[in-house]
C-alpha cells in the first residue's frame, strides 16, 4: 500500500510503499476511502505538537470500509463503512473513563498521533473507537464530520444556551458548526483574520449575521465565543466581546500563549474553558444530529499523493471548509 509518512517535525510528508498491516484483536482493517486534513495534522507535521512517535502516518478523519478485523472486532461486518475519529483508543478503567469522559483518560491513544492514521491507502483502528457514518454523505463530505464536525459540537455543547454566538476562526470546524446554530435559531458572528474576505463571505452563505476581522466588535454582545484558531491573544479579544455571564471556549488542541489582560475581562461571571478531545457519547449524539444530511460540508479534494499541497493549502488559508484526501 502507498502511504503518506512523516519523519520528524517541520519536514514534508513522503511516499512509502508498506505491507497492507494486519488487524490486532480489537482491530479493523480499513481500506480508506476518504481522509480529511485537521489542522491538528498541521500542528503536528509543523512540530507545535510534540511528537508521540516517529515514523507516523497522520491523519484522524477518516472513511473506511472494513475489510478484516481481529478476533475480538465484531462490531462491524466486512464491507461497512465505519468513520475514525482523533480519539482512537482508552484504557477503560480509569476514574475518567468510568465517568464517561474518556476524552480525558491519562492513557489516552489518538488516530494519526500515537496510531499511525489515514494518510493512507488502508489503516487499522480499534473497532470499539469507530464510528458508523450516515449514508446521507458521500465519504469526501462524511470526513470532515469526524473530528472538524465532533470537536466543533463538543465546543458548541460547551456554550449552553446561548443565543449569540460568536466563532473565531472560520475554517472546517466553524463551517459545521455555524450551520448547526443556525439551524436550533442562534444567531451567528464570524471572526477571521484581518483583510480575509473570502472567509467572511463564506461565513454570511452559510447563514452568519456578521462577519468581519478579529479585534472587531460585533454588532451585538456575544452570550458565547469559540475560539478554533489557535492564536492565543484571540482570548481576551473574545472576553471583550462577551457578556457578562458568557462563555470563551477554546476548541483546539494547540494554542499560542494567551498573553496577560485586566481582570476586567474575565468579571462579571465569564468564564473561559477549553475542549479536549471527543469521547464516543459525543460521536452517537453528532451523528443524530446530523445523521439526516441537514449540514452541508464545503470540501476540496486531493489525491492521496499531493498530502503536502493540502497541508500547504490550510496553512496559508486557501481552504473554504474542509481539505480531504482521496487515496
Amino acid at each position: 500500500m502507498m502511504a503518506m509518512v512523516l519523519d520528524g517535525p517541520g519536514l514534508p510528508l513522503r511516499p512509502e510503499r508498506r505491507p497492507v498491516p494486519q488487524p490486532g484483536p480489537h482491530d479493523v482493517l480499513l481500506r480508506v476511502r476518504a481522509c480529511a486534513v485537521c489542522r491538528t495534522d498541521l500542528h503536528i507535521v509543523d512540530g507545535d505538537l510534540p511528537p508521540h512517535r516517529l515514523p507516523l502516518v497522520p491523519g484522524h478523519e477518516i472513511v473506511g470500509d472494513v475489510v478484516a478485523a481481529g478476533a475480538l472486532a465484531d462490531r462491524f461486518a466486512p464491507g461497512t463503512r465505519v468513520g475514525v475519529p482523533w480519539l482512537g483508543g482508552s484504557c477503560g478503567v480509569c476514574a475518567y473513563c468510568v465517568e464517561g469522559r474518556e476524552n480525558l483518560c491519562e492513557q489516552a491513544l489518538f488516530t494519526g498521533y500515537d496510531r499511525d492514521g489515514g494518510f493512507t491507502e488502508y489503516t487499522l483502528a480499534d473497532a470499539r473507537y469507530c464510528c458508523p457514518l450516515p449514508a446521507a454523505y458521500d465519504d469526501a463530505h462524511a470526513a470532515p464530520l469526524l473530528c472538524a464536525g465532533l470537536i466543533g459540537y463538543r465546543a458548541y455543547a460547551m456554550t449552553g444556551a446561548a443565543r449569540r454566538l460568536g466563532l473565531y476562526g472560520f475554517g472546517a470546524a466553524a463551517h459545521i458548526v455555524a450551520q448547526v446554530a443556525r439551524l436550533q435559531g442562534r444567531t451567528v458572528f464570524a471572526f477571521t483574520r484581518p483583510g480575509d474576505l473570502q472567509s467572511q463571505a463564506f461565513a454570511c452563505t452559510l447563514g452568519a449575521a456578521w462577519a468581519g476581522p478579529s479585534g472587531t466588535a460585533p454588532p451585538q454582545p456575544l452570550d458565547a465565543a469559540i475560539l478554533f484558531a489557535p492564536v492565543g491573544a484571540l482570548v481576551p479579544q473574545a472576553l471583550a466581546a462577551t457578556a457578562r455571564g458568557g462563555t470563551v471556549v477554546c476548541a483546539g488542541i494547540h494554542m499560542s500563549d494567551i498573553p496577560s489582560f485586566p481582570y476586567a475581562l474575565l468579571w462579571g461571571e465569564r468564564c473561559v474553558r477549553s475542549v479536549a478531545n471527543l469521547t464516543r457519547a459525543d460521536g452517537a449524539a453528532f451523528f443524530d444530529l446530523v445523521g439526516a444530511g441537514g449540514i452541508a460540508t464545503t470540501v476540496t479534494t486531493y489525491p492521496l499523493a499531493a498530502a503536502n499541497t493540502a497541508l500547504d493549502d490550510l496553512r496559508a488559508g486557501r481552504i473554504d471548509g474542509a481539505a480531504v484526501l482521496l487515496p
